[in-house]
């Protein structure tokens, strides 16, 4: 029992030590450790390195999870600082691979820096840059002289000056000149943020889409590139062949060619001069259709003149060539020399031909024309209206000219013929009745007589829209009344109904008695999250506080490149409109790294930046100098 005793106390005693130096080298964390075919010390030169050299096999490097393969390789254990050189390839599991012509890591701040032909390689992404950090503690890597990305399909390719990889949330945030590239569509952007997992992509700053048939731009956006849908709100829009789509919010499905637009919408048509408004539109590109609504106006140029068309729903489908318009509910037209409603209107560019259906009516300066059907009729090359129709149920009005009653036509069909836009002749057909007030032509234009007259057919001529002449044919049968002889009840034709009170006389018309529709609130996108900077005060303490002996990292400036402002600034960006014809182009940087083939350079009386621009001592050479 003694002797049991007494050897657990020496267990006890001797382990103690034993037991401390292992807490402390957790605590420092684990050596580097190091396997190489040949190995050199060279105390006047490397003081407290080790250099070791590929004979048969690569120099390899382990510490803490991660691998380094090299050719040749400069160990300064005290520290836990290792450079390697040739051919270097460095893992961590099987979220990261890089490979380089040179590379440093150092243990103790768990950083490693790389340069030189540097290609990592994630499970979903290979980047291909001229210089890399790496943080192990952030598990962030971290580009700024620019680089390209591919994703693991080779259809997507990314350029950028400036770019950030944070393994933990799986997320790339690229930063100026970014640009991909693939077989569908080509991005230009300040600043994107990628999320692997679910293939969400986030645009902040000026930022264009460009497609096979289509242009999108917006100045902060979202694209889901597994579904190929998305969003873009600020000063977003939306361009195709010959029309282009403006609205507060773009919702774009890529696949299926399809945008809707929310809020103050314009769609602008340059092949017909003609420009569509509204809060909500829908575009099928394939279809050539767009279909636009709450408070819809449709705005078309005709020989310096524009032709105004309101009504609760606009849709226009068709070729540029041959576009057609069809408005519902409440139609209401202008132009500086008619105006009129409908239930509905047709307007066909290929014939020309506007046909207004349900409850039309038009008005022209003083004459008021009704029936169940209206036709206008321009003339497809100067797009100059030639004439109307007005189908069953024909009924023209017009005021006295001082107001004391309406003169009145009505028949079966009504013609009207323009010149220079402007009405001259109308022929009635079929059972015509008329009432003219018949006035003196000069002086005070005293009232001679109330004209009641049936005839087959009747022609009215119109001077400056004003009736002046007006002829009647076959089967006349007309009486002149004094105006005390004729009653009040017998003034107006069966089907009379004046509705001048409804005229439009200017665009602001168009909108009368209707109340603004209520906005749909845009919830937009969420401001990019902002991460502290990757070299921060904390990092570069760090790596100041465990400088490695010619360490290539610390010749660098430990600070983030300048990025593009993304928010505060993002709403004071000023109008899209020329930054649109204006293509960012990404900007070459200048390559100011030697890419040599790199060894181990033994006359250390140069300074870093000297053995960086040569070519040093070969393989060979250090089997020499060690014989």
């Amino acid at each position: 029992m003694k002797n049991y005793l007494l050897y657990s106390i020496c267990i006890l005693f001797f382990s103690a030590p034993l037991i401390a130096q292992e807490d402390e080298e957790n605590k420092e964390g684990k050596k580097i450790n190091i396997q190489s075919d040949r190995t050199i010390k060279d105390e006047k030169r490397f003081p407290g390195a080790t250099i070791m050299a590929k004979v048969d096999k690569q120099v390899y490097i382990e510490h803490e999870g991660i691998e380094i393969w090299c050719d040749q390789a400069v160990h300064y254990g005290a520290d836990k600082f290792v450079r390697a050189f040739g051919n270097v390839k460095m893992e961590q599991g099987d979220t990261l691979t890089m490979t380089s012509a040179y590379a440093e890591y150092n243990g103790n701040t768990q950083f490693a820096y790389a340069r030189e032909k540097v290609f990592m390689e994630t499970p979903s992404n290979t980047l291909t840059t001229d210089t890399l950090f790496f943080d192990r503690l952030k598990q962030q890597a971290y580009y700024r002289s620019g680089g390209t990305v591919k994703d693991s399909t080779k259809t997507n390719t990314l350029t950028s000056k400036i770019g950030r990889y944070f393994m933990d949330a799986g997320k790339f945030s690229f930063n100026t000149n970014v640009k991909i590239v693939n077989p569908e569509n080509t991005v230009d952007s300040d600043r994107l943020d990628y999320f692997k997992e679910d293939g969400h992509a986030y645009l902040y700053g000026p930022s264009t889409v460009k497609g096979k048939e289509s242009t999108l731009y917006c100045e902060r956006g979202f694209y889901d590139t597994k579904v190929k849908t998305g969003y873009a709100i600020k000063n977003a829009r939306v361009d195709y062949d010959n029309r282009t789509v403006f609205g507060d919010s773009i919702f774009y499905n890529s696949a299926i060619q399809f945008a809707s637009a929310t809020n103050n919408i314009r769609v602008l048509d340059t092949a017909n001069q003609s420009i569509i408004t509204g809060h909500y539109a829908e575009v099928f590109k394939d279809k050539d259709s767009v279909f636009i609504t709450k408070r819809a106006l449709a705005a078309t140029l005709q020989e310096n003149d524009s032709l105004f068309i309101h009504s609760d729903t606009l849709r226009i489908t068709g070729k540029p060539e041959k576009r057609i318009l069809n408005g519902f509910y409440d139609v209401r037209l202008y132009k500086s020399n008619m105006s009129g409603k409908s239930d509905s209107i047709n307007v066909d560019q290929t014939t020309g031909l506007t046909k207004m259906i349900g409850s039309p009516i038009l008005w022209t300066q003083r004459n008021q024309m009704t029936g169940d059907t209206i036709k206008i009729i321009s003339n497809k090359v100067t797009e100059k209206v030639d004439s109307l129709v007005v189908y069953q149920n024909a009924f023209l009005a017009q005021e006295d000219t001082l107001k004391l009653g309406f003169n009145q036509v009505k028949g079966q069909i009504l013609y009207g013929l323009f010149k220079d836009n402007e009405i001259y002749q109308i022929d009635i057909d079929k059972n015509t009745e008329t009432i003219f007030y018949q006035r003196e032509s000069e002086g005070d234009l005293k009232l001679i007589g109330i004209n009641k007259v049936l005839s087959s057919s009747i022609q009215l001529l119109l001077e400056d829209r004003e009736i002046v002449d007006v002829y009647y044919y076959q089967n006349v049968d007309g009486i002149l009344y004094p105006e005390e002889e004729l009653p009040e009840n017998a003034r107006e034709l069966s089907g009379f109904n004046w509705r001048g009170d409804e005229q439009i006389l200017s665009k602001k018309d168009l909108f009368r008695g209707e109340k603004p529709p209520q906005l749909t609130k845009i919830k937009g996108l969420p401001l990019p999250v902002e991460e502290e900077d990757f070299f921060d005060e904390e990092t570069i303490k760090r790596l100041e506080d465990n400088k490695g002996e010619g360490s290539r990292l610390l010749e660098q400036k430990l600070e983030d490149a300048e990025l593009k402002e993304t928010n505060e600034e993002l709403d004071s960006i000023p109008s899209t409109q020329q930054q649109l014809l204006k293509e960012p182009s990404l900007i070459k940087e200048k390559d100011t790294i030697t890419k040599k083939n790199a060894a181990i350079d033994l006359d250390l009386e140069r300074n870093a930046k000297e053995r960086d621009s040569i070519t040093v001592t070969t393989i060979k050479k250090v089997k020499d100098s060690i014989k």
